[in-house]
């Protein structure tokens, strides 16, 4: 079996390429001590079989994050037969700097030029043979989401190429390597215990102080000097094998996107047209699934009486579980499969990377940095993918402040209830285009609410809990794509709604059970849920809220979706969670129970801010590592519903 570690900077068609190759041959590889996974996939080709590592993306070998750290330490293990280095035409400059890197550190080096079609159409042109000639090595160029070149690859692969380019530094930096190189037996190791200072060995420790003295006696900084000589040869090299006659009509669409006045004013129309799409799309098939769930759940309680199976069995299942359940899916699947393939196209084609340029300078003046706006993006999904996708953001400090502040945008699992409650207390009008719009706007309203709310908390705990010093933000700028919409629809339906669904089923499921138990076990008459909610109702008006509603967040705190429907149930005195797709009806029976226009709006605030869904908090446990920052991410956005709740309901009282 020969192992290929495939490295390159982010945005250079890795994945893509590494997809192509293996196809459904895929598998999560993790490593021991690291936290983040990278795919791992096989290739069978003329009799022998290739192993792919897709690593995280990376700019350096000398890493600055967890998913950097991944790839540097395994390319450095040299735990591998062959580093094949991806670069994409366009910014080849740049990616010549992992290239030299990577010559340091193994001399079996395969450098792939992928994207050869986008070169074309930006009339760049890459002289493989002569570039192949300088470094040494190798040089295949491709493009994977033509296929391409693929063959000309795995050929090279079978070839074990070796490496014969290498260069020296300045003298007095070559003798300071050369020094640490005796330890090492590496020249880039050598560098980077240099650079970083990162060992415990006490002699290794002691020649990097000397060489320090040594430096700042000579006036050398030791590591402008290293990169200066790694960036003149990338300069050298690009200007020897590329001649460019760049087409500057994406500059154009990007002046416009990622302009201080039209930047953010058309990300947020294309927020609303995205939740137009999701809202509108979703309503039949959620209709649909509703009947046909309907009708099967009185079908399945049909047959287990003709079967004379006992009651205490199937009703627990039926009303309980298979309710709770089949309200998850229908709330939930439509609009997730109509969100998750939009979002991902938006994100093939470019505008995400835009999105977090246009927000950097506001979480920078909030302790944070632009990264943060991809993860708030992802949490519009589901916030467990929003935090999770943390791990992008370099700084432990600014990833905890991500973290703690992914649940104050709503997710994928709170739209539906929020689009409920503009429906019965906003709309103006029978027409349903018009009504639609309403909710489309305020929706949007309540996410840029949530921006600014996450701006906000952020710098109180960048002055409280989590000070210190902003990390520089290095963002690039993918090209435009044509997205691949075959892929975009198997990743998003395949890769994010069903395996989010899945975990929510999951987690629904037990809930479901318990629900049906607290209503159907009486104490002195009364059910469970009722006492529970008399026990939270003084409380729950102070909030401008009752007691019912607080037991359905603590009870929907497995699945946010289950909310409206536990009030329900507890309003009517049912066993049974009910399936009442009639919005007057609801309405009627809310405002039976004394809801108010105050009530709508404090039970709107309490779905935006309250604590993150079970499964989010599981996540970021298992990403934080640390009961603390858990117990925070739960008390932060519940401590500031209950506060807005309190004001708007004082503010309601004065004014009513």
């Amino acid at each position: 079996m020969i192992k290929i570690a495939l490295i390159g900077n982010p945005n250079v068609g890795k994945s893509t390429l590494f997809n192509e190759l293996t196809g459904m041959h895929q598998h999560t590889g993790n490593w021991t001590g690291k936290t983040v996974g990278s795919a791992v996939g096989t290739k069978k080709y003329k009799g022998e079989v290739i192993e792919f590592y897709d690593l995280p993306g990376t700019y350096s070998l000398i890493p600055h994050s967890e998913e950097e750290r991944v790839t540097s330490d395994f390319v450095i293990s040299k735990d591998y037969d062959i580093a094949l280095v991806v670069c994409d035409p366009l910014c080849l400059e740049r990616n010549l700097n992992l290239v030299l890197q990577t010559l340091e550190v193994t001399d079996s080096v395969i450098v792939c030029i992928n994207l050869l079609d986008e070169a074309k159409k930006n009339n760049v042109d890459i002289d493989i043979n002569k570039l192949s000639t300088y470094l040494g090595t190798k040089v295949v160029g491709i493009s994977a989401r033509k296929r391409e070149g693929i063959n000309d690859l795995l050929d090279a692969i079978l070839s074990y190429p070796h490496t014969s380019f290498k260069f020296t530094y300045e003298d007095k930096v070559e003798e300071c390597i050369n020094i640490i190189y005796e330890h090492t037996k590496s020249k880039f190791e050598a560098i980077k215990l240099i650079t970083c200072k990162d060992t415990d060995n006490p002699v290794i420790k002691e020649k990097i102080n000397q060489i320090n003295s040594y430096l700042n006696e000579s006036n050398i900084n030791f590591n402008d000097s290293v990169m200066n000589r790694i960036l003149l040869e990338c300069e050298n090299i690009n200007k020897l094998v590329v001649s460019k006659k760049r087409n500057n009509k994406k500059l154009k669409l990007d002046r416009i996107l990622t302009n201080k006045l039209t930047g953010i004013p058309i990300m947020i129309i294309m927020l609303m047209a995205l939740f137009w799409i999701s809202i509108v799309g979703a309503n039949y098939p959620s209709d649909l699934l509703f009947k046909l769930f309907v009708s099967v759940g009185d079908y399945l309680k049909e047959f287990c009486i003709n079967i004379n199976i006992p009651s205490i069995i199937y009703l627990p299942l039926l009303d309980g579980v298979y309710k709770v359940l089949t309200w998850v899916v229908a709330v939930m699947l439509p609009p997730m499969a109509i969100f998750f393939p939009l979002f991902t196209l938006l994100e093939d084609f470019g505008i995400l990377p835009r999105i977090a340029f246009n927000l950097d300078g506001y979480f920078e003046k909030n302790g944070s940095c632009g990264k943060q706006a991809l993860t708030m993006c992802m949490g519009i999904g589901c916030n467990a993918v929003g935090v999770t996708g943390a791990r992008i953001i370099d700084s432990k400090r600014e990833r905890l402040l991500a973290i703690l502040t992914n649940s104050f945008i709503p997710c994928n699992g709170r739209f539906p209830t929020l689009i409920m409650m503009f429906t019965m207390f906003f709309a103006v009008t029978g027409n349903t285009i018009l009504n639609t719009t309403i909710n489309v706007f305020l929706l949007t309203l309540l996410i840029i609410i949530s921006i600014l709310i996450t701006f906000l908390i952020s710098k109180i705990l960048s002055k409280t809990l989590l000070k210190g010093e902003n990390t520089f933000f290095i963002l690039e700028l993918p090209p435009y794509r044509k997205p691949q919409i075959a892929k975009v629809l198997v990743r998003s339906l395949v890769d994010r709604t069903l395996k989010i669904l899945l975990r929510a089923v999951v987690i629904a499921a037990p809930t479901g059970l318990i629900i049906w138990l607290l209503t159907n076990i009486n104490i002195n008459g009364s059910s469970i849920i009722s006492i529970i909610s008399n026990f939270l109702n003084n409380f729950g008006l102070i909030l401008g809220l009752d007691g019912m509603i607080l037991t359905a967040f603590i009870l929907g705190f497995p699945a946010n979706e289950i909310v409206l429907p536990i009030i329900i149930m507890t309003y009517l005195s049912s066993n049974v969670m009910l399936d009442i797709n009639d919005l007057s009806l609801i309405q009627d029976l809310f405002i039976q129970n004394g809801w108010t226009i105050i009530t709508a709006i404090c039970m709107i605030i309490f779905i935006l801010f309250h604590y993150p869904c079970s499964t989010t908090m599981i996540t970021i446990y298992k990403e934080t590592k640390s009961i603390k920052w858990t117990i925070l991410s739960f008390i932060i956005p519940l401590l500031i519903g209950i506060t807005l709740c309190m004001i708007v309901n004082f503010i309601g009282m004065l004014l009513l």
